[in-house]
C-alpha cells in the first residue's frame, strides 16, 4: 500500500470499526501509513474515572521548527440501522463515483487526504523544512475527556510546541472550497429545577405548580435575544432542549419541574458574563407573577454543566492566507472565512497555537449512507499538499 493514495487510505480507515470509544484498528492502520514515511509514533492511552479509556496517537516527522500540526479523530458515531445502508457501513465500497462508509466525511476522509498530501510532498520534495505532526484522538465523538485535551497536555509536557494547526473536520456546506473555519462560538449548558408543592389538580390553592414556574423561567432565557451578533460571529442563541416533570398522572400537580438548555455564544460574552446574565434573567422572571398571581417568587436552583467551551477567533494571517490561497488555486474559488457551526476539538488546540479548520463537504456526516465523492478526496489532497508547501515557505521566510 502506498500512502500517496487518499482513496486507499480512506478505505483502510473505514474498514476499522472505530465507533467511540473503540479504537477498532484505525490508529494501528494510521501507524502503518505514517511509519514508512519516517514519522515517530506514540500511542497514548488516557483514562479518567467514570469515562471509558481512550487510545490516541501522536506522530511527528522532523525535530526542528517551524512545526505544523494536523489534528483529527478516527472515532465515528454509531451506524444506526445498518439494514438501511445501501452499502455496509464498514465495507468502504465505491459506487457511482462515491465512497460509502461511516467516517467517510467525519472525519477519516480528512485524515486520509492529509496523509496522502504529506506522502506526496515527501515523494516530490523530501521532508518539509521543519516538522509535521499528527494529533489524532479516538474521543471526539464521545465525552471528549480522554482525547485531544489530554493528548495535547501529554505532548506539551514532553516539550512539543506547535506554530500552527489545521483540523480536518468537514467544513464545507456544499462543495469543496466553500468555507474555512477560523473560530468557533462558545457552548455552555445548564439545568434548572423549579421546586413546587405537590397536590390535587382540583385544589391548586393547596399546591404550588412548578410547571408555571418553569414556563416563566424558560421564556426569560429565550426572549429577548442575548445580542444581535458581532463583526465575526452570528448572534448568540439559547435553546431549551428538555422540559421534564416526570408526572404520569393528569390529576396530580407535580412537586418539581426541570429544564435543560444550551447556549452557543459569540465574543460579546465570556462564560462568566454569560452566567451572570442568565442568573439575572432567572431572578427577574422568578418574581414575575403573571402565571402565579399572589405567590412568592419561584423557588429554583441551577446546575451548570462541566467544561463549557470558550469562544475563540484565530487571527494568524499567515496561516489563514496559506490555506485560503491553496484552496483558491486548486478549486478556483475564494473560501468564506466562517465561525459558524458547533464545537470541535479546535477549542482545545487554540490554547497551544493558532488553529483553522478545513475538510470535506459535510452534507452526509452522521447520516445513513455517509459518503464522499472520490473526486473530492483527490481535490482535498491537492489542497492539503499545496497548503503544506505554502505554509512552510511562508513560515520559514
Amino acid at each position: 500500500m502506498t500512502a500517496t493514495d487518499p482513496v486507499a487510505n480512506l478505505q483502510t480507515l473505514i474498514r476499522c470499526p472505530s465507533v467511540t470509544p473503540a479504537e477498532g484498528g484505525a490508529l494501528s492502520a494510521l501507524d502503518a501509513m505514517l511509519s514508512p514515511l519516517g514519522f515517530k509514533i506514540d500511542r497514548v492511552k488516557a483514562s479518567e474515572e467514570g469515562t471509558p479509556d481512550i487510545e490516541n496517537l501522536y506522530a511527528r516527522l522532523g525535530s526542528d521548527g517551524p512545526h505544523l500540526m494536523f489534528a483529527g479523530h478516527t472515532d465515528v458515531v454509531p451506524v444506526g440501522d445498518e439494514a438501511a445502508w445501501t452499502h455496509p457501513p464498514f465495507a468502504a465500497e465505491i459506487a457511482n463515483g462515491e465512497l460509502f462508509g461511516r467516517g467517510a466525511v467525519d472525519m477519516k476522509g480528512g485524515i486520509a487526504c492529509f496523509v496522502a498530501a504529506v506522502a506526496r510532498h515527501i515523494e516530490k520534495n523530501g521532508p518539509p523544512k521543519g516538522s509535521v505532526s499528527f494529533l489524532i484522538t479516538g474521543d471526539e465523538e464521545g465525552p471528549a475527556i480522554n482525547g485531544t485535551i489530554k493528548l495535547l497536555q501529554w505532548a506539551a509536557e514532553r516539550g512539543e510546541r506547535w506554530d500552527a494547526c489545521l483540523v480536518g473536520e468537514p467544513t464545507n456546506p456544499d462543495r469543496l472550497g466553500d468555507m474555512i473555519k477560523i473560530g468557533r462560538r462558545g457552548s455552555m449548558s445548564g439545568k434548572i429545577t423549579v421546586h413546587g408543592v405537590q397536590g390535587h389538580a382540583a385544589y391548586p390553592h393547596l399546591a404550588d405548580n412548578p410547571v408555571r414556574g418553569i414556563l416563566q423561567l424558560t421564556q426569560a432565557l429565550m426572549d429577548p435575544p442575548f445580542d444581535g451578533g458581532t463583526a465575526d460571529f452570528q448572534p448568540s442563541n439559547l435553546e431549551v432542549t428538555t422540559i421534564d416533570v416526570g408526572n404520569p398522572a393528569t390529576n396530580v400537580i407535580p412537586a418539581k419541574a426541570s429544564a435543560s438548555f444550551n447556549i452557543r455564544f459569540n465574543d460579546a460574552w465570556t462564560v462568566e458574563t454569560l452566567r451572570a446574565e442568565i442568573l439575572r434573567r432567572l431572578d427577574t422572571a422568578a418574581k414575575d407573577g403573571r402565571l402565579r398571581p399572589g405567590r412568592e417568587p419561584v423557588r429554583y436552583d441551577i446546575v451548570w454543566a462541566d467544561r463549557p467551551s470558550h469562544v475563540f477567533l484565530t487571527r494568524n494571517n499567515g496561516l489563514i492566507a496559506s490555506l485560503s490561497s491553496a484552496v483558491e488555486s486548486v478549486t478556483g474559488q475564494s473560501p468564506k472565512l466562517s465561525t459558524t457551526g458547533g464545537t470541535s476539538d479546535a477549542r482545545f488546540i487554540k490554547d497551544y497555537c493558532p488553529v483553522v479548520e478545513f475538510g470535506l463537504v459535510g452534507q452526509t456526516m452522521h447520516m445513513v449512507d455517509e459518503r464522499v465523492a472520490v473526486s473530492d478526496l483527490e481535490m482535498l489532497t491537492a489542497i492539503y499538499e499545496t497548503f503544506i508547501a505554502r505554509w512552510f515557505a511562508n513560515a520559514g521566510s
